[in-house]
């Protein structure tokens, strides 16, 4: 069996989570997650505090395992959100975007695990100083925001620099990831791409079909600097690339990228949309239920496991 430290710190059987992904990461996608050993995660995005209430009430009316909220730290709706958290005593948050600290007090109060989404070791140590109770690593492999540090650089980092469990994320598909994360010292991997395409996944359906059809170079980083989106390549993406040929502001990347992920994840528009993914899409052939995919996560690291097993062995 697959298990870790972080098994016992969340209280699933497996060390395996589900990325929060803003508009694909519904209930019936993480409910499915944990009832499958895992621990699924509701992106809670910019989403109105009702919306994201409603979710969490969905969640425990299709599971009774543990599951989480991905908290965006730039909504505005942040302090509402939080206080939700608070009163539906959801065991789990991961965060990105911003700094956790000043919520840390009431969140462990109330009995709330606290993961940040990090992409530096300086992060690391701030929020370590915060009080959470670990890290997501994330490297630039990832969909969605991305840092500058691959998770192969990263994920070490971190665990060296730090005290608390480490979580790696960005380019972990099947089971070879799983067993290289945790052979660079994290306890546990999340996954965001390849649950996409789970059957449970409320998500558009064309914008599963970009990903099972993706082939190995067409995802692109888009924005600038400090500010970058890995997607899918298509229409709106040439649109960014004239803007960064032209050197153009900040404010008309943002203003071109303004509600694109809901246009591709809601809306079904995958040439004007922004279809996050990760590198990996490529390695996507067809849709799963998610018990199927953490099976095939654990039965394959399990494989690997036991083939290295061989390099190991004295010679007689």
């Amino acid at each position: 069996m697959l298990k870790t430290k972080l098994c016992e710190i969340l209280n699933i059987k497996y060390p395996i989570l589900q990325g929060g992904m803003a508009w694909i990461a519904t209930a019936e996608l993480a409910a499915a997650v944990s009832e499958a050993g895992g621990l699924g995660i509701v992106g809670g995005g910019e989403a109105p505090p009702e919306v994201i209430r409603n979710e969490i009430k969905k969640v425990k009316s299709l599971t009774t395992k543990p599951f989480g909220v991905n908290v965006y730290f730039l909504s505005q709706f942040v302090e509402e959100v939080i206080e939700i958290l608070i009163e539906e005593k959801v065991p789990v948050i991961t965060t990105g975007a911003g700094n956790p600290g000043k919520y840390i007090p009431r969140l462990k109060a109330a009995g709330i695990k606290v993961f940040p989404v990090v992409s530096s070791v300086a992060l690391a140590r701030r929020l370590e100083r915060a009080g959470v109770d670990g890290f997501i690593a994330e490297g630039m492999e990832c969909g969605g925001h991305v840092g500058e540090l691959t998770t192969m650089a990263l994920v070490p980092q971190i665990v060296d620099a730090t005290s608390l469990p480490v979580i790696a994320a960005g380019g972990i598909f099947d089971g070879r990831g799983v067993v290289a994360a945790l052979s660079l010292g994290a306890v546990g991997v999340q996954m965001g791409t390849r649950f996409v395409c789970a059957k449970e996944c409320t998500v558009h359906p064309n914008y599963k079909a970009s990903l099972i059809k993706a082939k190995d170079r067409d995802t692109v980083l888009t924005g600038y600097h400090g500010h970058q989106v890995r997607v899918i390549k298509n229409k709106l993406t040439k649109e960014f690339l004239q803007l960064k040929e032209k050197n153009a502001p900040a404010e008309e990347f943002e203003k071109l990228g303004a509600g694109r992920l809901r246009i591709a994840a809601v809306d079904g528009d995958c040439d004007m949309g922004s279809v996050m993914a990760g590198q990996v899409a490529a390695m996507i052939s067809q849709e799963q239920t998610a018990k199927e995919i953490i099976e095939d996560l654990v039965t394959g690291a399990t494989r690997v496991m036991e083939n290295l097993g061989g390099f190991f062995k004295e010679d007689n």
